[in-house]
């Protein structure tokens, strides 16, 4: 009797242990959420936080110098959003075309690590009036009138993000460039900033794209 008690509670150890071991590779994006698929420009991705205990964040995040910290309002009207936020978004970005996920940032960024489903609109496009012109309308929905007026009342919902808190490239395409979204008269309304960037998406482990892996 005592050899069978002693054999029900190495099970049980042995069981115990092993359901401590699955829920340690149970890394959720919210409660009881493992995962979401999604597919935006015709590109299916999964979100997932790196499930291995040993997971370090990015090489390329991994510095404490770099810019200087950005407010958490940008502008009047435009909403700042976190990571739960951000991917609700992405989610609705794949059955409404008037919501679109962007990637502000200058190409080489852009290239080496990126959020999935984000298309590369940079900053630097805001510099000069004709290229702000010529992105809003490709990417954003933005009518040029024939007397070069704007019409905004198509323009998309754009959730935009950069290198993270410290990052200026946002802000810059925003409220700062010369010729930004918010001097052009884009909606703020219709401009989601997602402060945390790659720094706070890397921090967590989620899903990357791009040859910096």
């Amino acid at each position: 009797m005592k050899q069978i008690n002693t054999l029900i509670r190495f099970l049980l150890f042995i069981a115990l242990s092993i359901n401590i071991g699955f829920a340690e590779t149970f890394i959720p994006i919210s409660k009881g959420v493992k995962s979401v698929k999604i597919t935006l420009n015709e590109v299916t991705f999964t979100i997932i936080r790196n499930q291995s205990k040993d997971a370090k964040i990015s090489a390329l995040y991994e510095t404490t110098f770099r810019g200087i910290p950005q407010p958490m309002v940008l502008a009047s009207g435009v909403e700042t959003v976190g990571e739960l936020e951000f991917i609700e978004y992405m989610k609705k970005a794949q059955h409404d075309e008037t919501i679109i996920i962007v990637d502000s940032r200058t190409p080489g960024w852009y290239e080496r690590l990126r959020i999935p489903g984000a298309i590369n609109i940079p900053f630097t496009d805001f510099n000069n009036k004709e290229d702000a012109m010529e992105a809003m309308e490709d990417n954003l929905n933005v009518e040029i009138k024939d007397d070069n007026s704007l019409d905004f009342s198509k323009a998309k919902t754009m959730v935009v993000y950069c290198n993270g808190y410290w990052c200026g490239q946002t802000p810059s395409m925003v409220k700062n460039s010369k010729f930004s979204l918010l001097k052009m008269n884009y909606p703020s309304s219709k401009i989601k900033y997602y402060r945390g960037g790659m720094q706070a998406w890397t921090s967590m482990g989620f899903t990357v794209m791009g040859t910096g892996q």
